[in-house]
C-alpha cells in the first residue's frame, strides 16, 4: 500500500514506529544529560589526513563548536530546506557539519573522498547544493581547487572549506562566538521529523549514482534498532572506520552513539595498526570490521596477541559471507560476540547478533525473518519492517523453503524512492509498496530454520568492492570510446579482504593489444573514482549475449574467474 508523506508520518507514529523528533532533538537531549563527559574523538593519525591536530570533545564543547558552524552557515546565506554536498574525510569536522546541518533543517549529502569531477557532476546536477563543503587538499589530490572549478558552472553553489586560509577558512571563522541568531532562527523555522536530512548516495545496476534521501524519523528509528540488535548499552564507547556517507557509518554508529549517550571514536582510512590502538586506547566497546580483517586477526594471532582487546563487547561484520568458524573463534578465543549485518541505505535491515541469535552456525549463516507475516520475533525490529521473498519472473510470492527469491522490503526503515529520479522508482518498488532490493534469499528450512532467511546472492549486477557499490553499467558506458577496443565489460570477482574487486573484459580491435594500464589511464583522463577503476583485464574473442544484445554478465563472469584462475 502506497502512502503519501503525511499519511505515512501519521500512520508510523500512532504505532509507535516513529518517535517524532529530529536528530538536533536527539543531540540536544544527549547533550544535557550527558555533562561534561567526553563525546567526540579524532583519529590518531588526523594530522597526516589533513594536517590537524586530533581534537577529543566533551558534550558541551561539541555543542559549541555545532552551534558555531551553524552561525557561519546562516552568514554564509544558508537556509533551511537548502542541500549542503559534503566531501569530507571522517574527523569532527564531519560530525561537526552533520549536526550543524540537523540544527538548521538542511539535507546534507555527503560524498566519499574519492569521487572526482565524474562522479561530482552529475550528484550536483541533480541535488543543486546551496554550498560545498570540503578541504583544500586529501591524499595528494587538490579537492578545494576542483570544487571551484565544479562551482563555476553552478549559479548558487558556494564552496566553503575547513582549513587553506584567507577569509572563507571555516576555522577561522568558527573562531568567533556562536551566533545568537542560531536559536531564533531555529525557533523562528522549526524542522519536522518527516522532514529529508540525508541524501547518500549508491549505485546499482545503472550508470549513474542514485540518491536516496532519509528523514529525521528513519534515522532515529535506525538508532534504536541497531542499538537493540547488537546489545549496544548507554554510555558504550563506539569506534567508526567509516566515513559519514552512508548508511554503515551515519545508522550503523553515529545515530546509535547519540542514541546510546556513549562515545564515538572515528577513524581514516582504515589502518589496522591505527585501529588496533585505537581499541586499546579508547576503551573500545563495539565497533564494525569486514570479513577479512577478522580473519586476518584469527590466523595471525601475533597481531591480537600485542592489541588489547578487553574492552570489545561485540564487533558487526558484513559485506561479505562470515564463517560459523569466525564467528565462534572469536567469541572462544576473544570473548567477543560477531553481529552478522545485512542492510543497505534504501533500508533493509537484517542483523543476526547474539540477542537474537545466539547459535554461532546459525548467525554466520542465517537472519532473522523480520517483518515476515508467518513470523514472530521479539524487540522493535519486527515490528517496524516488511520482508517478503518474490519470484523475480513471475512475481509469485515464496513461502515455501529453499527457493531463492528476491528480498523486498517496506515499513517504517524503507526509503520511500530516489532523489528525484520518477522513471527509476517506478521499477524500484513492487504493486504492493515493496522495495525491490535485488537481493535473493530463500526461507533456510523447515521447524525452526523457517524463522531465518538465507542469503542466496545477488539478483542485480552490482559490484561491491569493500562494502561500497560499484555500477558495472556506469563503467561500461565509460569505456566505449577507448580506441583500443571493440566492446568492454565489467564484472565482480572474489576478494579475500575486500569481498570484489573489479575485473573488465575486453575484445581487442584488430592488431591492438589492450593494457590494463590503458584502461586504468583513460578511466583517470574521465576523472572517475580510483576505487572503482578495474585490478584485473581478460581479452575475450567475444562478449556473452542474449537474445535481448544484453551481455550475460553472470557467463561473463565464469569466463573472467576462469582466465585468472579463480575457480
Amino acid at each position: 500500500m502506497f502512502l503519501t508523506p503525511a499519511e505515512r508520518i501519521a500512520d508510523y507514529v500512532a504505532r509507535g514506529w516513529w518517535d517524532d523528533i529530529t536528530v538536533d532533538d536527539l543531540f540536544q537531549r544527549t547533550v544535557r544529560a550527558c555533562g561534561d563527559t567526553l563525546a567526540l574523538v579524532d583519529p590518531l593519525n588526523r594530522e597526516q589526513l589533513d594536517g590537524r591536530a586530533p581534537e577529543h570533545l566533551a558534550w558541551p564543547q561539541l555543542r559549541d563548536r555545532v552551534e558555531r558552524l551553524a552561525g557561519v552557515m546562516l552568514a554564509a546565506g544558508l537556509r533551511k530546506d537548502d542541500v549542503v554536498c559534503v566531501q569530507l574525510p571522517n574527523t569532527v569536522d564531519a560530525v561537526v557539519v552533520f549536526l550543524a546541518c540537523a540544527r538548521l533543517g538542511l539535507i546534507v549529502s555527503p560524498v566519499v573522498m574519492q569521487y572526482r569531477e565524474h562522479e561530482l557532476g552529475y550528484i550536483l546536477e541533480l541535488i543543486d547544493p546551496a554550498a560545498f563543503i570540503t578541504i583544500p587538499t586529501f591524499a595528494g589530490h587538490p579537492h578545494g581547487a576542483m570544487a571551484e572549478q565544479l562551482a563555476l558552472k553552478r549559479t548558487r553553489m558556494r564552496v566553503l572549506l575547513f582549513g587553506g586560509g584567507g577569509q572563507g577558512d571555516l576555522y577561522s571563522l568558527l573562531e568567533a562566538r556562536a551566533d545568537p541568531a542560531v536559536a531564533t532562527y531555529v525557533a523562528d523555522h522549526p524542522t519536522r521529523a518527516g522532514e529529508v536530512l540525508t541524501i547518500c548516495w549508491t549505485s546499482g545496476t545503472e550508470a549513474t549514482p542514485k540518491g536516496v534521501p532519509r528523514d529525521h524519523n528513519h534515522w532515529i528509528l535506525n538508532a534504536r534498532i541497531i542499538a537493540e540488535s547488537t546489545g549496544m548499552q548507554h554510555g558504550d564507547t563506539l569506534l567508526d572506520p567509516f566515513p559519514l556517507v552512508n548508511i554503515a557509518s551515519i545508522g550503523g554508529l553515529v545515530l546509535p552513539w547519540l542514541w546510546v549517550a556513549g562515545r564515538l571514536v572515528l577513524h581514516h582510512p582504515f589502518d589496522l595498526a591505527v585501529f588496533l590502538r585505537q581499541i586499546a586506547a579508547e576503551r573500545v566497546t563495539y565497533t564494525i570490521a569486514p570479513p577479512a580483517v577478522l580473519t586476518m586477526l584469527l590466523n595471525q594471532p601475533a597481531l591480537a596477541a600485542n592489541a588489547d582487546l578487553t574492552s570489545l563487547r561485540a564487533i558487526g561484520s558484513g559485506s561479505a559471507p562470515l564463517s560459523p568458524w569466525l564467528i565462534r573463534s572469536w567469541l572462544e578465543t576473544h570473548g567477543i560476540q560477531v553481529c552478522n549485518i545485512f542492510g543497505s541505505n534504501e533500508g533493509t535491515s537484517l542483523i543476526s547478533s547474539a540477542v537474537d541469535v545466539p547459535d554461532t552456525t546459525e548467525r554466520a549463516r542465517y537472519f532473522p525473518r523480520w517483518g515476515a507475516m508467518d513470523v514472530h520475533w521479539d524487540g522493535i525490529t519486527s515490528r517496524v519492517i516488511r520482508t517478503r521473498l518474490v519470484d523475480p519472473e513471475s512475481e509469485e510470492e515464496i513461502v515455501a523453503p529453499g527457493r531463492p527469491g528476491e528480498l523486498r522490503i517496506a515499513g517504517a526503515m524503507a526509503f520511500s524512492g530516489y532523489w528525484r529520479s520518477p522513471d527509476m522508482n517506478r521499477a524500484a518498488f513492487d504493486e504492493q509498496g515493496y522495495f525491490r532490493t535485488g537481493d535473493l534469499f530463500e526461507i533456510a528450512g523447515t521447524g525452526t530454520l523457517s524463522r531465518f532467511y538465507r542469503f542466496v546472492g545477488r539478483f542485480k549486477e552490482i559490484i561491491v568492492r569493500g562494502g561500497v557499490n560499484i555500477s558495472p553499467a556506469e563503467l561500461d558506458d565509460l569505456l566505449v570510446g577507448l580506441p583500443l577496443l571493440k566492446e568492454a565489460a565489467t564484472v565482480g570477482v572474489p576478494d579475500q579482504l575486500l569481498g570484489e574487486r573489479v575485473a573488465v573484459a575486453v575484445v581487442a580491435k584488430d592488431g591492438a593489444t589492450p593494457t590494463l594500464d590503458d584502461i586504468t589511464a583513460w578511466l583517470e583522463r574521465s576523472n572517475v573514482a580510483i576505487f572503482k577503476r578495474p585490478e584485473r583485464l581478460v581479452i575475450v574473442d567475444a562478449l556473452p549475449r542474449n537474445a535481448m544484445n544484453k551481455v550475460v554478465r553472470s557467463t561473463l563472469r565464469e569466463t573472467v574467474m576462469r582466465q585468472l584462475d579463480l575457480t
